[in-house]
């Protein structure tokens, strides 16, 4: 029986060895950059920005200001993390970039304990990690470069009370329930309306961070609540949605608005099918993040806190040219 179980545990302790060495051994696959190739291309660092999902097009402009930004400084920069949203893969790109040894870290932010950890074993590691797009307030992070969440959502509850008149029903789709950041930005807008009588929630369905998740959180609130009169969707693809299932369903007076200037987005404003939409700068959190890494790595301080700017804007504030 002794020997059983020692057989026992000697297989689950090699188990261990090998998946750590195989963690350690595609980070370093992953993310490591020869120093003949840093030499060729003159790269000064080696970091990582890893998005919430990478074809999400909201996220490619954050790429895009990184990339800009390391093209200035000299610096590389992988873009890599999960497909679609998942917090597992993203925590796993997270922890393959330290076993990388790379020399900064972009990567979005938040409340999962997992996440927290990894911020600090990055600090730990002389790895400096910024937060963009959603902060991680508690953290062993450098700097967060990003939104205001929650005013961004306060400014959303201003524009619908300013854009309407008598009582509202308001439903609300958000991206997903446990993102610190999409919460945020549901708790400002519920501040911004809650002192006017006029103004009743009716109830609020997740997206998903999807086009047809935001089509059928829309219907869902739509169907269960059909005097619903506003609908407020906190994620970059949940106004396209919304503004599809209010036309499908003849509902041109609903009052839809939106989060961020996606193309499709601007059409449905300048079409009228949304009427305003509350602007970020994602291109400017990736450049903003790349300058203050390169900052740190130069032994140079960066503030703690740096909110983009963030407005509404509707079909008024729309330029002549076509979208």
């Amino acid at each position: 029986m002794i020997r059983v179980k020692v057989i026992f545990y000697s297989g689950l302790f090699l188990s261990f060895l090998c998946a750590s060495g195989l963690m350690l051994y595609f980070g370093k696959e992953t993310f490591h950059v020869s120093s003949e190739q840093r030499k060729a291309e003159e790269f000064a660092y080696h970091f990582v920005l890893i998005p919430e999902e990478v074809d999400n097009a909201y996220w490619r402009l954050v790429e895009k200001g990184a990339r800009d930004a390391a093209k200035v400084h000299g610096v590389y920069v992988d873009y890599i993390g999960p497909k679609q949203a998942n917090r597992e893969e993203h925590v796993k790109t997270f922890h393959a970039a330290i076993a990388g040894r790379v020399d900064g870290i972009m990567v979005q932010g938040g409340e999962d304990p997992a996440l927290l950890e990894l911020l600090a074993k990055a600090k730990q590691k002389g790895i400096p990690a910024v937060t963009v797009d959603t902060d991680s307030p508690k953290s062993s992070r450098a700097a967060y470069i990003g939104t205001n969440n929650y005013y961004a959502g306060f400014l959303a509850g201003q524009a619908l009370l300013k854009d309407t008149s008598g009582s509202q029903y308001v439903g609300i789709v958000t991206g997903r329930f446990q993102s610190a950041n999409q919460k945020l930005r549901v708790d400002g807008f519920k501040a911004a309306v809650q002192q006017e009588k006029r103004i009743q929630i009716m109830g609020i369905e997740e997206s998903n961070i999807t086009k047809i998740g935001a089509v059928e959180a829309a219907y869902r609130l739509m169907k269960q609540h059909p005097g619903i009169t506003a609908l407020y969707g906190t994620s970059a693809l949940d106004a396209a949605g919304i503004a599809g299932v209010a036309t499908y369903l003849r509902r041109d007076d609903m009052y839809v608005i939106g989060f961020d200037t996606l193309p499709e987005t601007l059409a449905l404003i300048k079409a009228e099918a949304v009427r305003a939409s509350v602007t970020q700068n994602p291109y400017e959190m990736g450049y903003k993040a790349v300058e203050s890494l390169v900052k740190i790595k130069n032994g140079e301080s960066v503030e703690p806190l740096q909110h983009t700017p963030t407005r509404v804007i509707r079909k008024n504030d729309l330029v002549k040219e076509p979208v």
